[in-house]
């Protein structure tokens, strides 16, 4: 049975790579604060950003007199990523042919499975480095209360959204391309005074995803309605919790391939050629072919001050 292992899989093994290295889920979005950035090691600097960009230089020159230099960026933090994998079995009573690998849809559906378990630890990860409040400058950041939150009458979303504006511009010289609402904090949003008074200059009934990007002035609005189940009772709670999250993004975030030296709130670093579809093998205790799909990365924030955190917007 092995043999025949090796020489089907000549033809569904690059197949099951290129759906690995394509997949999306619709309900994920962490990778658009975290662009994919493939990296060669599993350890090294995080590449962060200062001012070098924005500073006025004397670029004149004599001939033959030495040239000005100016630094990309800088290395920072440490990172390391550790390697993350996950096995699917397909049982062998699935199979309508017993003596042979599984063909291509079920290959399909057991790599599917195991990438979807996999992007959501991703999902978690990259939420939990954009909700938590050390991990930004005290300017970048404030946590609503009382009345002050989205979910109340008397809050202000689309002045809070402003100053957060003003404060990433001032930082970075951009404005921010991106606000990711937590799911409690969009659903606040569609009913907050403050957004829905707007409604009848629009035209527009509903608040969408669309129509906050243009209130807030954004290229994008993503919600973050991901769930996971935790605990021993499998308890049910939203990744993305209260919060929401301003950032400015690099311009081509969310496509594999991102660059991890250009300015921007946060990449994935993700080894290259990940992720990774193993070739299938054959547990015979267990009657059933086996296919393992490795993912290793580890989202960082890359620096200069490109994000802005509401804490407890949607409380």
């Amino acid at each position: 049975m092995s043999q025949l292992n090796l020489n089907q899989n000549r033809v569904i093994d690059p197949i099951l790579s290129t759906q690995a290295r394509g997949f999306r889920q619709a309900n994920l979005v962490g990778r658009v604060l975290f662009p994919l950035a493939p990296v060669p090691a599993y350890g090294g600097q995080v590449i962060e950003f200062g001012k070098e960009a924005f500073r006025l230089y004397n670029t004149k020159r004599a001939p033959g007199a030495a040239t000005k230099r100016l630094d990309l960026g800088h290395v920072g933090r440490p990172y390391t990523i550790v390697p993350s994998a996950l096995e699917v079995k397909v049982p062998r009573e699935l199979m309508t042919d017993a003596t042979q690998v599984p063909g291509i849809n079920l290959a399909s559906r057991a790599v599917n499975t195991a990438l979807a378990a996999l992007n959501l630890e991703h999902e978690v990860a990259c939420a939990t480095a954009a909700t938590t409040l050390a991990n930004y400058p005290v300017a970048n950041r404030v946590t609503l209360a009382g009345g002050t939150r989205w979910t109340q009458a008397t809050s202000t979303p689309v002045a809070d959204v402003m100053n957060g504006r003003e404060v990433i511009r001032q930082n970075v010289g951009m404005y921010p391309n991106v606000l990711l609402l937590s799911a409690r904090t969009f659903r606040a949003l569609k009913t907050n005074p403050d957004i829905v008074q707007r409604l009848s200059t629009s035209g527009t009934r509903v608040v969408t995803a669309d129509l906050l990007a243009e209130i807030f002035e954004v290229a994008q609005v993503v919600i973050g309605a991901a769930t996971a189940a935790t605990g021993a009772a499998d308890t049910l709670g939203d990744v993305w919790g209260n919060d929401a999250v301003l950032a400015y993004v690099a311009p081509d975030g969310g496509d594999l391939g991102a660059n991890a030296e250009q300015p921007a709130y946060g990449y994935t670093y993700l080894i290259e050629g990940m992720p990774s579809v193993e070739q299938p093998y054959w547990d015979a205790n267990a009657k059933s072919w086996i296919y393992g799909v490795s993912f290793d990365n580890t989202p960082v924030l890359a620096g200069m001050a490109a994000g802005y955190l509401f804490k407890d917007a949607g409380a």
